[in-house]
């Protein structure tokens, strides 16, 4: 993922550590600025790959 705004995913760095909701995002869903808030949001957080497939066994 590419961040444009470094401010804005301080924000949602911010806002994980100070105990808030994800649902705190104050940027409208789909923006490029809600995409920067989440990966600051998310970034103690391991990433997830989800260009491989699930294996069964």
């Amino acid at each position: 993922m590419t961040v444009i705004s470094k401010s804005v995913m301080e924000e949602g760095k911010a806002a994980k550590l100070a105990g808030q909701a994800d649902s705190s995002n104050p940027y409208p869903a789909g923006s490029q600025n809600s995409a920067d808030w989440l990966e600051g949001y998310t970034f103690d957080e391991p990433e997830q790959n989800t260009n491989r497939a699930e294996s069964d066994d």
